[in-house]
């Protein structure tokens, strides 16, 4: 049997069109017996170098290509060529035109021209593709002349390494043009070459391969019009298919080998790719960082006392080759700042480095902290380091265009991720490819718990809701398919916070596309470190926008000027608001289960913030318990060993760090802080053989670096032990260099919280105009702190939130459809005067900036109510007004006196002035500023919290402590989600809300068929239940009893007749009231005594059950509500 080479093959990585999983392929490869394997997705090179990596691992020898698209004289066709690379020029060459399509030729398509193929064809070898050839297209139409012609064009570029590609997978065009391509070949003297074009693994990969045709194109898969494949055959064949369906061209199939022979190119993971910080002549980046280092050594400290460290971290950065990496991030952040651009404190491992400390990248002082260099960089670290740089999200991007300008902007990029098809998106994109009723889709969707890494697989296992449902057939077939395509890339982002820099033009190094008007690396993060490239972090991050923006409020408003990074970090002050759990907008500390941490922990310090941010996470929130048993009861700390409890005291004995684990093995056996990362990245990935033989080491030593636990003087069972405790902690230990610096800003925003509320809350609303959910709460958090939120304001308010007299005025930037291009025309224009009425204010905003959605939106939000109108009167006439405005505007010339004022309607007329009911303008807020913010429904009944004492609110839940005691609340509904239980029993979560606060009511299936019309029917609630405090610390309520109140109407008191209110008729009457509580005064008339007395602290409803049982106890007259 002849030898045979895959050479066209599309991967995953032609996003939706190709479906190899890269595994899989390789795999599958390697059992058919193929020595040799090529890439060659459609104008990409995504996958590149994880396939290269898969065949190395496999035994097979990658052949690096791709599929480009060649340009035509119609700008809307192209032509398909295969490249692919024999050496390092070759694939320096196609890198370069696979970003010069994406960067400068990218037209529906990256496209490459004849041209481009000319001035890099060294090192490649071409093979003409499938019938989108330019060779096939011409045979097809009969031009052969045409097609001779073009070959022969391709011949010059490539010589004898173009090849006319021979392809059959049953197409009647193929065989049509087969012949014609021999004859082709023997004109020209070009070879045939024999390829499948691989599109999916396996023959009955087919239908996936259907299904995400129709994902990428919208389409059903029903739809006949769609694009589909015309045959079951672009599938991996092996050797013995293929040299059967072309036995008939043994040279062709012999090609294959002899092109892949010549493919020889490996990637070079030893390289290097540094950026210089200048490229002056003599410049001495060492030299200069020990100069900036010292300096920064006796500001920070005043002496030399850690002249030791500094030294030894200088030496290992200089002996790495990192010094110009450290003058590099030290300009940007000196440019950020210098730009008054907030930068946050430090985070990441590069918060251990004290050079870095001195020459302020950050300010996380690694001496206070206990943080280690060694966890950052070592001379035994394989990877590259990279420091994470937090800056303000609004001007992230200044930053990285300066690094651009100054370093070249050919020679910076930021880094591709790619979207996946994740479990429920699976779900909904087969569902829809399948054309499947939506609610059925969204029943399966809805049914997979909203887990970070959710897989469908885990999902089935962990719902039974799921389980349930996937007893129908059909949604069986939608999950058999959803699971063969989940995970598969979907389409390409920008990394957020991946920035890549190198010496040299990165357009010969790695493959560019762009996004968005971004250039992106075509390799993702983790790619581009093992090649050798430098990156770095630039994350923009909102809270340290609103910390400015907090800052700047309060120099407006109070003339008193902060520096974040000088604030006192021992305020008693804050750490009581933190104690009070009051964390609401605070920094990584909002969550039920932080603010539960924080009430029992009450903190003192900074550490304590930093080991609640490393603690609360799956697997150490075991420990939390020990943590706060420990602060407040020191007596009860034990140590292992005496020599641990330095290392351990901070966080009371409990281990919380990695950089604890790496101190403890130095301080228990002897190890060197190098050797102690070495174990610790060994513990943290769970690499049991490393970890075995580190165990014998730790405990035994190794006679030369390492003294071992037991000539230090611990006892094999105290040092195995200890060893496992280590292993089974350092899986969930965190990096404290990390949450030092998120501690920081944690306890920066908490201390503008404590000191300067009004302005902090402000600046926390301004960053989240666009989430309504978020907004709410923090609107009720101003409540529970007294802050007066003041509706928005056509003259006062600004885009955000601002301060204004003691108060916080609405930002016009949170009223929905109001866009940030008229509120900058409205601010423009109100520098010339406030507006006096409607007409003045669209007169003087001028027809072009009128947008009917935005001034509905204004309207309902109050914001217009200065100008001399009801809402109601406004929104009547709006559209017209506008109208007409937009109208005069086109049919006045400029200079012109208007002939057409008549057609601007105006105030007079029948117009209806009176205004909108109090319920319809609270809707009308709701809607439009995601809020009740003038009032609330609920508060129609405040007379009945009044009379209630006992009453909680859900806010007050939140401080409260008691997993499982009863609790009575007033409660409005916001929405009903129904669901199954294992057993087929509906139940129901039902989210409702009282003025300041939401939470879920829970309705297992007894007491949701016991309450589930009323639930249905009516929208105000007495609800009693037991507090339930889940392990993820969130709260909810186990509804026990449920009472609708019914519709409230203004000021109506229920009237009863009764012969005697005294004795056992009095007490019958007491207790039915009691039992029927609602929002309604209770007054009986006493026919004994002639006397009406009102029921003090006395409220009932309406309901019909209610009044029937009065009037059966006391006479169908005797009742009355008036």
């Amino acid at each position: 049997m002849r030898d045979f080479v895959h050479l066209h093959l599309h991967s995953e990585y032609s996003l939706l069109d190709g479906f190899c999983p890269l595994e899989e392929l390789v795999i599958s490869a390697k059992n058919k017996g193929f020595s040799h394997l090529a890439i060659t997705d459609h104008g990409s090179m995504y996958g590149v170098v994880d396939f290269y990596k898969l065949c190395r691992k496999h035994g097979i020898q990658p052949i690096i290509g791709c599929e480009v698209y060649v340009m035509s004289e119609n700008p809307r066709e192209n032509h398909h060529l295969v490249l692919l690379v024999k050496d390092s020029k070759g694939y320096e060459n196609l890198i370069r035109m696979v970003s010069q399509a994406s960067l400068e030729h990218f037209y529906h398509r990256p496209r490459v021209s004849k041209r481009m193929l000319k001035d890099h064809s060294q090192g490649l070898i071409a093979l003409s593709a499938c019938l989108q050839g330019e060779v096939q297209k011409l045979l097809l139409q009969g031009s052969e002349e045409a097609a001779l012609e073009v070959a022969l064009n391709y011949k010059d570029i490539y010589g004898q390494d173009f090849y006319i590609e021979v392809q059959d997978h049953g197409l009647s065009e193929q065989k049509r043009i087969i012949p014609r391509q021999v004859e082709l070949s023997k004109k020209a003297g070009i070879p045939l070459v024999v390829t499948n074009d691989v599109h999916y693994v396996e023959k009955e990969d087919y239908l996936a391969h259907d299904i995400i045709l129709c994902i990428q194109t919208s389409k059903k898969y029903q739809d006949k019009e769609r694009m589909r494949f015309p045959s079951q055959e672009f599938y991996l064949k092996d050797k013995e298919e293929m040299a059967k369906l072309f036995s008939y061209l043994p040279e062709a199939l012999d090609n294959t080998l002899k092109i892949a022979k010549q493919c020889n190119f490996d990637f070079d993971f030893n390289q290097m790719h540094l950026a210089p910080f200048s490229s002056e002549e003599g410049f001495d980046a060492g030299k200069v960082l020990r100069e900036m280092a010292y300096k920064g050594l006796l500001d920070h400290y005043g002496h030399d006392k850690h002249i030791d460290r500094l030294e030894e971290e200088l030496e290992i950065i200089d002996s790495m080759g990192y010094n110009d990496f450290f003058l590099i991030v030290a300009d940007f952040v000196a440019y950020a700042r210098s730009r008054g651009i907030y930068v946050g404190p430090g985070r990441g491992s590069g918060g251990g480095s004290l050079v870095a400390y001195c020459i302020d990248i950050h300010r996380v002082d690694p001496m206070k902290y206990g943080l280690l260099f060694e966890r950052f960089l070592n001379k035994d670290r394989v990877s590259m380091p990279d420091f994470d740089i937090d800056f303000e999200d609004e001007r992230r991007q200044e930053v990285i265009d300066y690094v651009s300008r100054k370093y070249g902007a050919d020679k910076v990029a930021q880094i591709i991720t790619f979207g996946s098809l994740k479990a429920r998106q699976a779900i909904k994109d087969v569902g829809k490819a399948f054309d499947m009723p939506l609610s059925e889709v969204d029943k399966l969707a809805k049914a997979i718990p909203e887990v970070p890494g959710m897989t469908l697989d885990r999902a089935i296992a962990e719902s039974s809701s799921l389980r349930e449902l996937l007893k129908i057939e059909e949604n069986r077939l939608l999950m058999d398919m959803a699971k063969r395509v989940e995970g598969r890339p979907r389409h390409i982002s920008v990394h957020a916070a991946g920035v890549v820099m190198a010496g040299q033009p990165l357009e010969g190094l790695v493959p560019l596309t762009k996004r968005e008007g971004v250039v992106l690396t075509q390799y993702n993060m983790d790619l581009l470190e093992e090649l050798g490239f430098l990156k770095m972090d630039f994350l923009g991050i909102s809270n340290l926008t609103i910390i400015k923006h907090c800052i700047e409020i309060i120099e407006k408003n109070r003339g008193v000027s902060l520096e974040v990074d000088k604030l006192p970090i021992d305020d008693e002050a804050t750490f009581e608001l933190l104690g009070r759990a009051d964390t609401l907008g605070i920094f990584q500390l909002e969550s039920q289960g932080m603010r539960n941490f924080f009430r029992e922990v009450k903190p003192h310090s900074v550490e304590d913030i930093i080991a609640g941010i490393s603690l609360y996470r799956p697997g150490p929130m075991d420990q939390i318990p020990v943590y706060i048993r420990n602060k407040h009861n020191p007596d009860l700390i034990e140590y292992a060993h005496p020599s641990l409890k330095p290392i351990l005291e901070v966080t009371y004995g409990v281990m919380v760090y990695q950089e604890q684990v790496m101190e403890m093995v130095r301080a228990l056996a002897g190890y060197s802080y190098n050797q102690a990362d070495i174990i610790r990245r060994a513990m943290a990935s769970k690499r049991m053989d490393v970890m075995e033989g580190e165990k014998q080491r730790f405990i035994y030593g190794d006679g030369k670096a390492v003294e071992g636990a037991i000539k230090r003087g611990l006892s094999e069972e105290k040092a195995l032990e200890i060893y496992g405790q280590m292993v089974e902690f350092a899986n969930y230990a965190f990096n404290k260099s990390h949450a030092s610096g998120y501690g920081l800003i944690a306890y920066q925003m908490a201390y503008l919280k404590t000191h300067y509320p009004i302005e902090f809350m402000a600046a926390l609303m301004s960053s989240t105009l666009d989430k309504k959910v978020k907004l709410a709460s923090y609107i009720e958090t101003c409540r529970s702190m007294d802050i007066e939120v003041l509706p928005p304001h056509i003259n006062y308010s600004d885009g955000g939130f601002t301060v204004e007299d003691g108060k916080i005025r609405y930002g016009l930037g949170a009223i929905k459809n109001v866009g940030s291009v008229l509120i900058k025309n409205i601010l423009d224009a109100r520098k010339d005067g406030a507006f006096t009425s409607f007409e003045e204010l669209l007169q003087r905003l001028g027809a072009s900036n009128l947008n009917k959605r935005a001034f509905e939106s204004l309207i309902k939000a109050g914001a217009l109510d200065n100008l001399g109108e009801t809402r109601r009167s406004l929104l009547q006439r709006y559209e017209l007004q506008i109208e007409g405005v937009q109208r005069g505007e086109r049919y006045n010339a400029p200079g012109q006196i208007s002939l057409f004022d008549e057609l601007i309607p105006t105030t007079s007329g029948s117009i209806d002035v009176k205004e909108l009911e109090e319920d319809k303008l609270l809707l009308y807020e709701k809607e439009v500023l995601g809020v009740y913010l003038s009032g609330h429904p609920i508060l129609k009944y405040s007379s009945l919290r009044k009379s209630q004492m006992d009453l909680a609110k859900v806010a007050e839940l939140n401080e409260a402590q008691g997993d499982g005691r009863m609790v009575e609340l007033l409660l409005m509904k916001k929405a009903i989600t129904r669901k199954m239980t294992r057993t087929g029993q509906n139940m129901a979560m039902v989210e409702m809300e009282d003025e300041m606060d939401s939470i879920e009511v829970v309705f297992f299936p007894k007491t949701f068929r016991t309450y589930e019309r009323i639930l249905d029917r009516e929208d105000f609630f007495l609800v009693e239940g037991r507090l339930q405090v889940s392990d993820s610390m969130s709260t909810n309520i186990i509804a026990e009893r449920l009472k609708g109140l019914g519709a409230p109407p203004a000021k109506e008191i229920l009237y009863v007749r009764v012969k005697t209110f005294r004795g056992e008729a009095k007490d019958n009457l007491l207790q039915l009231l009691r039992a029927n509580k609602g929002p309604y005064r209770v007054r009986v008339y006493e026919e004994d005594s002639r006397r009406t007395r009102e029921i003090k602290d006395y409220l009932v409803n309406n309901s019909g059950a209610f009044i029937q049982e009065l009037k059966r106890l006391f006479g169908e007259d005797s009742v009355v509500l008036k």
